[in-house]
């Protein structure tokens, strides 16, 4: 039995080994194929010009003060929505609904925060995140700033 010891401990290392490689591979696969899940996804969803005008509404001419009341804005804002009814249904509440929810996020907003490209997409996607909210389904899929305008008094 002594003897038998050395091999016994020997081929019970060389099989863990040999599950733990084919495991680690077969995990390496599975990621590459949900990236190419992703990326095949993306290229389906990509729209014609026509198609993104169809979903895209816009609010112009936003002028409110940052929460450094020293700091104003004016900016122009593209939201995308899923489809063109949400975009119908969007576009009768967004003066009465969604330009307040803009007022009150730059209300909240520091002056840094916005003068990044990082910060304007993090504003815009908490934007996006509390009009969904605000909305009777959430269907606004991105917002986007068209003119962006930073000045202080």
């Amino acid at each position: 039995m002594k003897k038998m010891m050395p091999w016994l401990a020997t081929s019970l290392l060389a099989i863990t080994l040999i599950v733990v490689v084919v495991f680690v591979f077969m995990q390496g696969q599975t990621g590459n194929k949900a990236e190419a899940d992703v990326a095949s996804a993306a290229e389906a969803k990509k729209m014609t010009a026509d198609e993104i005008v169809e979903v895209t509404s816009e609010i112009t001419d936003i002028k409110t003060n940052l929460a450094d009341t020293n700091h104003i804005v004016q900016v122009n804002l593209a939201f995308k929505l899923t489809d063109a009814t949400a975009k119908e249904d969007f576009e009768k509440i967004k003066e009465i609904t969604v330009k307040p929810i803009i007022v009150q996020t730059f209300a909240d907003a520091q002056p840094e925060e916005l003068k990044t490209a990082k910060g304007r997409s993090q504003f815009n996607e908490k934007l996006t995140k509390l009009i969904n909210e605000a909305l009777p389904e959430p269907k606004l899929s991105s917002t986007n700033f068209t003119y962006f305008l930073m000045a202080s008094m």
